[in-house]
């Protein structure tokens, strides 16, 4: 169902559903693993949280800026709310301080590849003890949105992805193969991403029946969920997409466990 949200309801449903984005529990530590992505081993960061599992896990899928501090930081901050979060390095291990750089690390990234390593991003979190037969989501923004909803095509199982003003597909015979509830994050000022494209996947998602969830923020662009875009950041709805995300992921990913 597409939503377009009034701006006047924004600072009350913020407080809704979330004071912060942090959990309540102590600061959650990440540490780097590895992986076989095909004949390639891959590297990811990886965040647990505390207690005794089994927890959801979650597939956190960068920027065109690469796997950076604001990620990994996102990955605790999600682990924290009890997700086993999973962030993959699509760049291997390189990462861009400028849009020139990132831009030219985005369109040198095989797209076949990225959706390899997505896959055995996966699969690696579901082979881990924390996890136990716990459902595996998917979480991107730029880029990563488009990239999450890739892992939606290409992964049957997957529990749930979240595209945060990713890339979007309309051709039906590929929307036909996503097989879980998709939330897409969007704001009406994105001149990459224009309402009317969402609006498009919106309703030939629909049309075939798929559950899709889509809002579109007033007076926002691109990556206004990063705190790194001072131009663009918007605290008061980026807590607002934070809670609705944080409720998408509790309905799909830790109510049927």
């Amino acid at each position: 169902m597409l939503k377009v949200i009034k701006l006047y309801r924004i600072a009350f449903v913020a407080c809704l559903f979330m004071s912060d984005l942090a959990g309540a529990s102590g600061e959650v530590l990440g540490t780097w693993v590895t992986y076989k992505s095909g004949d390639d081993t891959v590297k990811a960061f990886l965040t647990i949280p505390e207690g005794k599992g089994p927890f959801p896990g979650l597939i956190v899928i960068h920027e065109w800026w690469g796997l950076n501090e604001w990620i990994q930081k996102t990955a605790k901050e999600l682990s924290g709310r009890g997700y086993v979060a999973l962030a993959v390095d699509l760049y291997r291990g390189e990462a861009a301080t400028s849009p020139e750089v990132a831009h030219e690390l985005m369109r040198g990234l095989p797209e076949d590849r990225a959706v390899r390593d997505l896959k055995a991003a996966y699969s690696y979190l579901r082979s881990r003890p924390e996890l136990v037969n716990s459902k595996v989501g998917s979480l991107g923004w730029c880029m990563g949105g488009g990239y999450s909803l890739a892992a939606a095509l290409n992964i049957p199982s997957l529990g749930a992805a979240i595209v945060c003003y990713g890339r979007l597909v309309t051709e039906k015979s590929e929307i036909e193969k996503i097989s879980c509830p998709v939330m897409g994050i969007f704001g009406d000022q994105d001149r990459g991403i224009p309402p009317s494209s969402v609006k498009d996947f919106e309703k030939a998602a629909s049309s075939l029946g798929k559950k899709v969830d889509v809002i579109i923020y007033p007076n926002v662009g691109h990556a206004f969920m990063n705190p790194n875009n001072r131009k663009g950041y918007s605290e008061l709805i980026a807590k607002e997409a934070w809670g609705r995300i944080f409720g998408f992921l509790d309905v799909n990913l830790k109510a049927s466990r």
